[in-house]
């Protein structure tokens, strides 16, 4: 659930890069946030970032996945959808098998039009063509056509999971953009986007130099006491 702290968290994530975030994570000592094997079905759409709603698959198995399962008003996938809250990224963990559907365009509509932020699979999509028009942030391996009850069977919503190769909890933070999708700590979530910010600002100010011809060396990282002053000054006129 996005919370007025957590929204002003969302906020200024959305200023920043996963790229950002990486480092910023990885001095903290947290080398394993990036979400291996995903990326955007359309890329240079806004950055998306809310908080994790999970739905965690388990390989299929025959006698308990016919069609007649979606019927059930308590199938996990359609709960996941109808209760993934408004401002949260559904995040789900489908094994890194891609060769059955996560979800199709049906399901990752309807959870636009509830105010979900985005969706995040290690697996992949069907109908990708039409997921990728939409106004909608969505994140897979590769498309599929099958339906995901012929490998996968969606057992538990909301509980934490591995989405390529990482731990994703509840309320964690997920921000995705063009490189692709990164998972921060709840915990720690409003610190890293401070510092993420100061990144961000400071890197604006490097690739200034750069394009003005400045060497690296010196300047990034910042250990010229005299590039430390003229980047002062720099901020106090931005």
């Amino acid at each position: 659930m996005v919370t007025d702290k957590s929204s002003a968290i969302v906020n200024k994530l959305r200023k920043v890069s996963t790229a950002t975030i990486a480092t910023c994570l990885f001095k903290k000592g947290l080398k394993n946030q990036f979400i291996q094997g995903v990326q955007p079905l359309k890329k240079a759409k806004p950055t998306m970032a809310g908080t994790a709603y999970t739905l965690r698959y388990i390989p299929a198995r025959e006698d308990l996945n016919p069609i007649e399962v979606f019927k059930s008003p308590e199938h996990p996938q359609r709960v996941a959808v109808e209760e993934c809250p408004m401002g949260s990224v559904l995040v789900i963990d489908s094994r890194k098998d891609a060769r059955a559907a996560s979800a199709g365009s049906i399901l990752v509509t309807r959870l636009m039009q509830r105010g979900a932020e985005g969706i995040v699979t290690d697996g992949g999509f069907r109908d990708s063509a039409e997921i990728a028009t939409l106004d909608f942030p969505a994140f897979h391996q590769t498309p599929s056509a099958p339906t995901n009850l012929t490998l996968h069977q969606a057992i538990a919503v909301n509980e934490p999971i591995g989405c390529g190769d990482v731990a994703v909890f509840p309320g964690d933070f997920i921000v995705g953009d063009d490189d692709g999708v990164i998972v921060i700590p709840h915990n720690i979530a409003g610190i890293v986007a401070e510092e993420c910010l100061r990144m961000t600002l400071y890197e604006e100010f490097v690739m200034e130099k750069v394009n003005q011809g400045s060497p690296i060396i010196g300047l990034y990282p910042l250990t010229d006491e005299n590039l430390k002053i003229e980047y002062e000054q720099w901020k106090k006129r931005k």
